[in-house]
């Protein structure tokens, strides 16, 4: 397998080469989980990957709760559908906690005071309400809660892994919190396997070709847990070696129905999805997922950033072939679009 097939694949899987979805939701479902701690930013990741949808689109599915926003998989946060969110909490919930630890006990942030802040938030928040985190520190405090902004962020991170928080709709451009059991509908609950044997298709299907220790990275489970997930996969999914590493796939055959060349947003899934991340960066640029990225033909191509005015500036590489430039004039023109 070699490279441009690799990445001709995650374009089609990931959507960004062409999609039949025409809503937030929907895109979101299929992805999962889409980081998305620079909520500007991850707006774009879903627009990016469903032509037409503005701005204004996802801003109202994330009010009227058709999206959520919390802390899942890694500590940090992700863009969830509520039908997923209650069992890839149960999932990975244990593993954000364990990495969690040693700054849970340098807050002197224990059982105890878990359970007295759980019970002033929850009063706090029934009935509907919706709070920002300035309003639940004030709570707090008033229970005697000592809550410096990071002791106060991770009592918040607890409360969303143990399934009482979740986001509600924005007040202004304030976050604000909901209560799970509130916010969310009822659902089945899925057993500890299924939960597990579910994330691993949906992950490979969504993100493959990719290895098993992509995998690990991205959903914050342990080697011998993704492994586990592997194990389970159907048979539709195969194994095929790219130098030292053996990526595990569907085969598709599909050829693009859109350009490879687009403005990455920062830790958009098309480069945070994976561990190893050489393929689609040059050596050289210095560039990561931490950063805008401009793709081109699938891989950097260059860096892009929003001026004072809010309008996009490329940057491409000098190396670029001029052939290149109507595609990156036609992503650019595609982000003004999203941004109306």
């Amino acid at each position: 397998m070699k490279p441009e097939d690799i990445l001709r694949q995650r374009l089609h899987n990931q959507q960004i080469a062409g999609t039949s979805f025409t809503r937030p939701e929907e895109l979101v479902s299929w992805m999962v989980a889409m980081q998305a701690q620079e909520y500007q930013q991850a707006k774009w990741a879903i627009g990016l990957r469903v032509p037409g949808l503005t701005d204004t689109d996802i801003e109202k599915a994330f009010n009227d709760g058709a999206i959520l926003r919390t802390h899942i998989m890694r500590p940090t946060w992700h863009f969830v559908c509520p039908g997923d969110i209650r069992w890839l909490q149960q999932l990975t919930a244990h593993r954000v906690h364990q990495l969690n630890g040693t700054y849970y006990r340098r807050e002197e942030l224990d059982a105890k005071v878990f359970r007295k802040s759980r019970s002033l938030i929850i009063k706090a928040l029934e009935g509907g309400r919706h709070l920002t985190r300035a309003a639940l520190k004030t709570v707090l405090e008033k229970g005697k809660i000592t809550c410096n902004p990071f002791r106060l962020g991770l009592i918040m991170l607890h409360e969303e892994l143990d399934g009482i928080l979740c986001s509600g709709p924005r007040a202004g451009k304030q976050f604000t919190y909901a209560l799970l059991e509130e916010r969310v509908a009822p659902v089945k609950p899925i057993s500890g396997g299924e939960a597990l044997a579910g994330l691993t298709e949906r992950y490979f299907a969504t993100r493959g070709p990719a290895t098993l220790q992509d995998f690990s990275w991205w959903s914050g489970l342990s080697i011998a847990e993704a492994k586990a997930g592997v194990d389970t996969l159907p048979g539709s999914f195969i194994r095929e070696k790219s130098g030292k590493l053996e990526y595990i796939f569907q085969p598709v055959t599909t050829r693009p129905k859109a350009s490879g060349t687009f403005l990455m947003p920062v830790y958009d899934e098309y480069g945070i999805s994976y561990k190893d991340r050489e393929i689609l960066f040059d050596k050289d640029a210095g560039q990561s997922v931490f950063t805008n990225v401009l793709v081109v033909n699938g891989k950097e191509g260059g860096s892009w950033q929003k001026n004072p005015r809010n309008e996009p500036e490329v940057t491409p590489f000098p190396s670029l072939p001029k052939a290149r430039l109507q595609e990156i004039n036609n992503a650019v023109k595609r982000y003004r679009l999203f941004m109306k």
